[in-house]
């Protein structure tokens, strides 16, 4: 009975996380270039095998650690589904959508140390400052080549394939773009944007850049729409478990323990 209570709810947890993963994905699902959220999940015993195994490494004795150890399943990781979206037609000549792998370099400046710090996105909704400076909606620099950023003159404005920015024909900057060899490395911060980790690795960017069109987000509303039905039916399930369980060990005690 105890063996089922707690297995209900590790999977009310799991299912709790994975309904929560469900619902960012749909709230973003408007969102320019967002990606998609997975959560990946193992069972109990591989878990269970894993730390057996670091503590052997550690010089522990685990010899005593015998027999079956299911207690259903956990999260395992997150990883971010880096696919690429549709392509939608805005007209405007600052929304810009990557065809391809990459991600647009922004300056990010720290709202408490002031610091700026480089951030990476895939969306390509941009706009200008007063002053012509090139930025994010959220206000962050978009950034050139040299890590500067970019000032655009009032004019027609043309970007090319490979960022480059002319206003009447005449060269301005080009935007820098890069791309990683294992997006995966990249760390989720908010606004849309990446950070990069230790494992990071840049990689020249091969793709190219298509004006006037924006890359919409890689979250299909049914797919997940019908995901947070069969989570919730699911968490469901596992909380009329943990009330039988309660039930039957409030019987145990009550009733069969008098006899």
């Amino acid at each position: 009975m105890i063996r089922g209570l707690y297995t209900s709810a590790i999977g009310m947890a799991g299912q709790m996380k994975r309904m929560d993963t469900v619902a960012n994905n749909l709230a973003n699902a408007d969102s320019p270039g967002f990606k998609r959220d997975v959560v990946v999940t193992q069972s109990f015993t591989d878990v269970l095998m894993q730390r057996v195994r670091e503590y052997e490494l550690r010089g522990f004795n685990t010899t005593n650690i015998t027999g079956p150890a299911s207690l259903g399943i956990i999260v395992s990781s997150v990883h971010r589904d880096f696919s690429a979206g549709s392509l939608q037609p805005t007209g405007s000549p600052l929304d810009l959508a990557i065809s391809g792998p990459g991600f647009f370099e922004i300056a990010f400046a720290d709202p408490i140390s002031g610091e700026v710090i480089p951030m990476f996105s895939r969306s390509g909704s941009f706009t200008l400052s007063e002053g012509g400076m090139l930025t994010t909606m959220g206000g962050h620099a978009v950034v050139n080549t040299s890590g500067e950023p970019i000032i655009i003159p009032t004019g027609e404005i043309a970007i090319h394939e490979g960022g480059g920015i002319s206003v009447n024909g005449a060269f301005v900057d080009t935007i820098r773009i890069v791309d990683f060899e294992d997006p995966a490395t990249l760390r989720a911060f908010g606004e849309n944007l990446y950070a990069t980790t230790d494992e990071s690795v840049e990689a020249p960017f091969a793709g190219r850049l298509i004006q006037g069109y924006i890359e919409t987000s890689n979250v299909n509303i049914v797919r997940e729409m019908v995901e947070m039905i069969a989570l919730s039916r699911a968490y469901e399930a596992n909380a009329r478990m943990v009330s039988i369980a309660d039930q039957t060990l409030a019987q145990a005690v009550n009733e069969i323990a008098r006899r």
